[in-house]
């Protein structure tokens, strides 16, 4: 972004490329270096407009719409970063499909999907710099920061129109494994309670289990029973923040290296079987693209089989 483009209002058309992008995605793309709680707050107080209009982050973009942008000028932005040599490295190695319409990206934990509040450089922006040849890069779900496993990533708005459908009709099929505290019961299949985001006194983002929640729900089903652990498998048929984690917590049974959501029994099994991070991984996702059904997995990596290796030792 010039300086100019961040001391003035900027009126942006939207391309037929670019329809079907929510709003605060295709502003992310067109605010490079803007944090992302800048951009969300822009959207609130009404600094963006939409056809002269307020309008919300989930709005879905058309085609001929007019796209208000307001100056940025209080911020300095930096220029445009690249991934490191190390995380440029981790990045390609992580390609689990390179499909014409489509990546899939096995997402190494510690790499947010995109940067702003804080984080530099996301996954969207290094494949955007690594893979430069493509024009067009959209992020189709998000995985939290600490999470890791198979993310899709658009090549183009038709693909990316196509799979936010079938997610918002629960025709993508996601699997993770998650290991937990203690025995999780064989009766317990899934786990429905409605989740709220909250902040706490220091301004931390945390999501409770509450009555003005919006409905969630989680099916479960046991892996491997481990001593005072469980291996389980989580489908999420709601896409709510920090679901699964949330919801392995609500119902007694914390992920193990859960920072944000964990008892002193988590952490102490944990530190046990030196697991340093959060013990859930995406492993498979099932969709349909032209016709063509799409099953991706991708396995546990080194750590976390380690972390199972230990576990078994101890039977």
């Amino acid at each position: 972004m010039t300086d100019n483009s961040s001391k003035q209002v900027r009126f942006l058309d939207v391309a037929e490329e670019e329809a079907g992008q929510r709003l605060d995605n295709y502003l992310l793309r067109h605010t490079e270096g803007v944090p992302k709680t800048r951009v969300y707050r822009a959207i609130r107080k009404g600094e963006v407009r939409v056809n002269k209009g307020r309008s919300k982050p989930e709005y879905r973009m058309q085609v001929g719409d007019m796209v208000r942008v307001p100056p940025w000028a209080e911020l300095d932005t930096p220029p445009t970063a690249t991934p490191s040599k190390l995380w440029e490295k981790r990045i390609r190695a992580a390609v689990l499909l390179d499909h014409p319409d489509f990546l899939a990206i096995n997402k190494p934990t510690g790499l947010a999907v995109h940067g702003g509040s804080g984080v530099r450089l996301g996954l969207i922006e290094s494949l955007r710099t690594l893979f430069s040849e493509c024009r067009y890069l959209e992020l189709v779900h998000r995985l939290d920061r600490d999470t890791s496993g198979v993310v899709l990533v658009a090549k183009n708005a038709v693909t990316l129109r196509a799979l936010h459908d079938q997610l918002r009709n629960d025709q993508v099929d996601k699997r993770y494994a998650a290991l937990v505290a203690g025995k999780w019961p064989a009766y317990q299949k899934s786990v429905s309670a409605p989740l709220a985001k909250r902040h706490t006194p220091s301004g931390e983002r945390i999501v409770k289990v509450a009555a003005d929640g919006k409905a969630s729900k989680t099916d479960v089903n046991v892996l491997e029973r481990l001593p005072g652990a469980t291996l389980i498998e989580a489908k999420p048929i709601t896409g709510r923040t920090h679901q699964i984690r949330v919801h392995a917590m609500h119902t007694g049974y914390p992920i193990l290296g859960d920072s944000k959501y964990e008892t002193d029994l988590s952490r102490q099994l944990a530190n046990e079987v030196a697991l340093k991070r959060l013990f859930l991984h995406a492993r498979a996702i099932s969709f349909k693209l032209g016709g063509e059904r799409y099953q991706l997995s991708c396995p546990l990596d080194g750590e976390l089989e380690s972390v199972l290796e230990r576990l078994r030792g101890k039977r």
